[in-house]
């Protein structure tokens, strides 16, 4: 069975890029999506000169069309940039599942947990996006620091909400081809916890002086591990 396209946007920055590169090594095709087409194309390049033989093609378009021709979205940009780029991929985005890996950080204490007016940021996300649109918070409690090392095995889980029990399967599928652990965490209303945790590790990483925390869930079998 063939995988689903993939438009990351915001595919251009550090988390997102990463995620590109394990998802398109796993075999599903990718867009980055960027506010500049000649930007995507460029990351979109450099990210397919780091994948093994045999792996997805990685390409690069402006959010509007990378949206409308993916089949998933992930939306990975600051949450000062999100309401701006929800306008720009909402009707590309209509009927689809849209995974925001969005954590809403207050500067300059970003060590500090801030919850956005709208409950959270993937709630607020999917007030812009409308009913026709599934939304689902992930990966938000995931170091960058080495997605792109295909080498590197993490060891932290990613905490998957939402509404929509197939849409959540989906996203924890996507956990687990870019080789983490993907945990049904509860509804969409969850995500503002488990936003807040990246306030709280990017604090632990500070105190620690370390650059890679994460989240691990103790007394759950490990399927397929």
């Amino acid at each position: 069975m063939s995988k689903p396209t993939i438009a990351v946007i915001g595919g251009t920055g550090a988390e997102g890029s990463g995620l590109a590169v394990r998802w398109a090594a796993a075999g599903y095709p990718i867009l980055i999506g960027s506010r500049s087409a000649e930007k995507a194309a460029t990351a979109a390049t450099e990210q397919s000169a780091l994948l093994p033989p045999g792996s997805a093609a990685i390409t690069g378009a402006g959010n509007a069309e990378a949206a409308a021709a993916g089949e998933v979205i992930v939306l990975s940009v600051p949450y000062d940039a999100q309401a701006a780029t929800i306008d720009q991929i909402r009707a590309g985005s209509q009927g689809k599942i849209v995974v925001s890996v969005v954590a809403p950080l207050k500067p300059p204490r970003v060590s500090t947990v801030w919850r956005p007016p709208g409950g959270s940021a993937a709630e607020e996300a999917q007030a812009q996006l409308g009913d026709g649109v599934r939304v689902v918070a992930a990966f938000q409690n995931i170091s960058a620091e080495h997605l792109k090392d295909l080498a590197w095995e993490p060891d932290s889980d990613v905490l998957v909400t939402g509404d929509d029990k197939e849409a959540k399967q989906l996203t924890i599928g996507l956990a687990n081809a870019a080789g983490f652990y993907g945990i049904d965490a509860g509804p969409l209303a969850n995500s503002s916890v488990v936003e807040g945790l990246t306030a709280v590790l990017i604090g632990i990483n500070i105190r620690h002086k370390v650059k890679g925390s994460g989240v691990r869930i103790t007394g759950i079998p490990r399927i397929g591990r």
